[in-house]
């Protein structure tokens, strides 16, 4: 009985893998140097936010089981939320509160990109960017071609591909051993 919490699930680990490959995107040196994403904790979070978006839009477009790949990512999404306030030293009293609000946040965003990467807008989408991540008008048109480039790169892929490699992401050009300054966040990919 007991040996069954020591028993790898191969299902869970496939999509620990593929949230960790969508947070190492969103990870990027160049979405904070090149397209204006701060690099706070803030920043980090809408930058992950946008990547877990594209990949959750994607994923509606295939045959099952994607659906189901969806709201595992989802879930593993929300998990690194919750175990990253913990890990920032958010109470235990006060991290439902706080995952309640960046769930509206994200749920929020998703709603907002969606009605703009649909329409292929990218000024709409430039707009949205700019309210929600970069706080500027120049930036945030590199930040929505970025992702309109990278929804489009995505379109190319099943969802073998997706589980097997990874979602495919844009590179956008930083210097070699640059990193993002300032704030430090907790590793999202947990």
């Amino acid at each position: 009985m007991i040996l069954r919490f020591f028993r790898r699930d191969p299902r869970r680990e496939l999509i620990e893998s593929l949230y960790t490959r969508v947070a190492q995107a969103a990870r990027q040196p160049g979405l904070y140097l090149d397209a204006g994403v701060p690099d706070t904790v803030e920043g980090r979070f809408e930058c992950l936010a946008l990547h877990v978006v594209l990949v959750f839009r994607r994923l509606r477009t295939l045959p099952a089981p994607a659906s189901d790949v969806s709201q595992d990512l989802a879930d593993a999404f929300f998990r690194s939320l919750d175990q990253s306030l913990r890990e920032m030293g958010v109470g235990d009293l006060s991290v439902p509160k706080k995952m309640k609000t960046l769930a509206e946040a994200f749920y929020g965003r998703a709603h907002a990109y969606d009605a703009a990467l649909d329409a292929r807008d990218a000024d709409a989408l430039a707009a949205v960017l700019a309210r929600n991540v970069t706080g500027g008008e120049e930036p945030a048109h590199r930040l929505a071609a970025y992702a309109l480039e990278a929804e489009d790169a995505l379109k190319g892929q099943d969802l073998d591909g997706i589980l097997a490699s990874g979602p495919v992401f844009p590179a956008l050009d930083a210097e070699p051993g640059e990193a993002p300054s300032g704030e430090t966040a907790p590793d999202p990919s947990r």
